[in-house]
Parts: structure tokens; C-alpha cells; sequence
């Protein structure tokens, strides 16, 4: 190793070292929130039984069963909707609103279905999303046991 290079490299680490060594600083504005005061939610959320939180539900199961297990299940019908919970952790966390169904299968099996309706969680925080589980047809165990972990 030349000596210019060597010289560089302690020059570069006393840099380093010293640039970790200066104290801390409270964030400047730049590097807040930039609500100032916090995310401002409306919690104005689409009902349990709106078309399109069910659309959105088919889709994403017959996708997942298509794309992940090799499987042609499909979500034929939901029924018996109905919202078991709304801001059920708390006014300070993401407005939810918790809902039950029950499903017919394209296997034509009766499944339970839990969902959630949450704001700001669609694309891009843009709108808002569905987080959902089929019991029997969660394979992962993302929600386990039975999908409880979907629920309120």
C-alpha cells in the first residue's frame, strides 16, 4: 500500500470517528412529521358490506391461492357481514373497523371470514386497505389460530 493511500485511510477514519463522536441533536423541521401535529385521520371508512371492500377481498384471495399455493379456490359468495369492532385498540391508533363474514368457496365449503377496513393502508397510503383472513384456507398461519389474529 503506497503511503498517499495510507494516509488517506487514517485521515478518512479520524473523520469518522470524530463526525460519531459529536453530540446529538433534536430534530430540525426538515426531519419532522410533517403533519406537526401528527397523522390527522377522518376515520371516514367504507361499511363491512360495501361492494367494493368485498371486491378487493375476492380479488387478493383468488390471487394469493393462484400465485402462492398453486390452488384455483376462489371466494364465491359473502354473507352474513357484519363489523364487530371500530377503533377497537384506541382513539390514538389507525382507525380499523373489524368485520365478520361467512364465505362459500369455489370447493363449496362455508368459511369464516375476518376482516379489517384501514385507513391510509391502500396504495400509497393513499386510501384505504383490507386486511383479511379465510379460516380453513390460511395456510401461512399468518392469522393463527383460526384467524383469531385478524380479529379486534
Amino acid at each position: 500500500m503506497t503511503r498517499f493511500l495510507r494516509e488517506k485511510l487514517i485521515l478518512a477514519g479520524a473523520i469518522a470517528v470524530g463526525v460519531a463522536s459529536l453530540p446529538a441533536h433534536a430534530a430540525n423541521l426538515v426531519e419532522k412529521n410533517f403533519w406537526l401535529s401528527g397523522p390527522n385521520y377522518d376515520a371516514h371508512l367504507p361499511m363491512c358490506d360495501d361492494p367494493a371492500v368485498q371486491g378487493k377481498i375476492r380479488a387478493k384471495f383468488a390471487h394469493k391461492e393462484a400465485e402462492y399455493w398453486n390452488s384455483n379456490l376462489t371466494i364465491e359468495t359473502i354473507e352474513r357481514t357484519r363489523e364487530i369492532g371500530f377503533r377497537s385498540w384506541g382513539e390514538e391508533f389507525i382507525p380499523r373497523r373489524f368485520c365478520s363474514a361467512r364465505t362459500i368457496t369455489s370447493d363449496g365449503r362455508k368459511r369464516g371470514l375476518y376482516y379489517s377496513i384501514v385507513e391510509d393502508q391502500g396504495i400509497i397510503g393513499a386510501t384505504w386497505g383490507v386486511v383479511w383472513c379465510v379460516t380453513g384456507a390460511d395456510r401461512n398461519n399468518a392469522y393463527a389460530p383460526d384467524c383469531k389474529m385478524a380479529r379486534p
